[in-house]
């Protein structure tokens, strides 16, 4: 079988408003972050199916013949999407020589590959092809990586297979999918994050798939239309910390002072909403932005509230506030990454030397935005030189 090049990205997702709250029933808002994970995927005459990840040093090649065995054992109900076909992954696993002690990125994102590519095309002949990923996010960062990964994965794979069209017509430079083909994309990369995460809540892949914003509220996912695009920047304090800990840690703030805590999360629900309700007003105008540079400063002091700050995240605050820049901590705190907003016309070169204060702190800045489109396939010359460059090296 031959399957047809395409060139397809997604973003990565980062948490506007909500963090932590919403693990105890309150609103979040997930945005897209229009730092994107390309991927190329090229089909191949050599009996081969190729993987390389130059982000994370991984390269891996099999025998279509050493593949062949698995396709007896493929589940292929198509209404069974959703669920996760654990006796392939098990069988995946073992032919890797992949345990819970050795499974690193590169394992898991080659095992995730190999399930999609197999569950997809089982009904026909396996082809052979080669696929490249490249990503503009820094992974294990809580910035939707390993979710991108899986979208752009799923989608390049439907589409060579023919289980979706291909989005882009001859004369477009870039092109969407239909909601259906977007569900069935969705459904696909969820599986690709319940292989590298174990128990994903789904809200990365939704985010990498549609782009835009979300709003997920006990495990309800619904994309929010007409968001503007804001710009931003994004501060990596390259601190490490653990969500389980910090998760933990609020959950017993909450236990030990629930009369103190309640009215924190309810307030954080309260500015997620507010949130949402001045980015859906049209146009966005500089009281809006006033508004919604007063909901960082709120919502980053509550984080504080609930112990998920850092003394690196207060200087992310501090660094961005003397240039007349608001900015709070996303995704579970304790050091990690933070956003800043930008207004419309905020002067470059009031970005730049930001940027160059963030970076002599030892932090990793990017100016980018947020609110950009979900998955998309591409033709080459709509695709950033460098990016096309390193992709096709392989």
């Amino acid at each position: 079988m031959q399957v047809k090049d395409c060139l397809v990205s997604a973003p990565g997702k980062t948490i506007l408003h909500g963090e932590h709250a919403v693990v105890h029933g309150k609103v979040a808002l997930a945005v897209s972050l229009n730092l994107r994970t390309y991927l190329k995927l090229k089909a191949s005459s050599n009996d081969k199916v190729c993987i390389n990840l130059p982000n994370i040093d991984t390269f891996c090649c099999w025998d279509l013949s050493e593949l062949q065995q698995f396709v007896p054992f493929i589940n292929d109900k198509k209404d069974e999407t959703q669920r996760l076909d654990a006796e392939l992954v098990r069988r995946l696993r073992d032919f890797m020589g992949v345990t819970n002690g050795n499974l690193d990125n590169g394992s898991t994102a080659s095992l995730a590959f190999l399930y999609i590519y197999l569950s997809v095309f089982a009904s026909g002949e396996l082809p052979g092809l080669t696929i490249t990923v490249w990503s503009e996010l820094p992974t294990g960062a809580g910035l939707g990586s390993s979710a991108a990964y899986s979208v752009c994965l799923a989608a390049a794979l439907l589409c060579a297979a023919g289980t979706i069209p291909a989005s882009l017509k001859e004369w477009d430079q870039t092109a969407r999918w239909c909601q259906e083909d977007l569900e069935c994309i969705n459904s696909w990369a969820f599986q690709g994050e319940t292989i590298i995460h174990g128990n994903p809540s789904g809200v990365d892949n939704a985010v990498g798939t549609w782009g835009g914003m979300l709003r997920f509220l006990a495990g309800k996912i619904i994309p929010l239309s007409r968001v503007p695009l804001l710009r931003i920047l994004l501060t990596n304090t390259k601190v490490p910390r653990s969500t389980k800990a910090l998760v933990a840690r609020v959950k017993d703030k909450i236990n030990k002072f629930p009369s103190i805590m309640n009215p924190v999360l309810e307030s954080v629900d309260a500015i997620s909403y507010t949130c949402e309700k001045v980015l859906t007003c049209e146009p966005i105008t500089g009281e809006h932005y006033s508004v919604l540079e007063e909901l960082i400063d709120i919502n980053q002091h509550h984080l504080n509230v609930m112990g998920v700050g850092h003394p690196a995240l207060d200087t992310l605050c501090r660094v961005t506030l003397a240039k007349g820049l608001h900015s709070k901590l996303t995704g579970a705190g304790g050091g990690g990454c933070g956003i800043t907003l930008l207004r419309p016309e905020t002067d470059s070169s009031v970005v730049q030397s930001t940027v160059q204060d963030l970076k002599d702190c030892g932090f990793d800045c990017w100016e980018t935005s947020i609110g950009g489109p979900g998955v998309q396939q591409h033709s080459p010359s709509s695709v950033k030189e460098e990016i096309l460059d390193i992709l096709d090296r392989y």
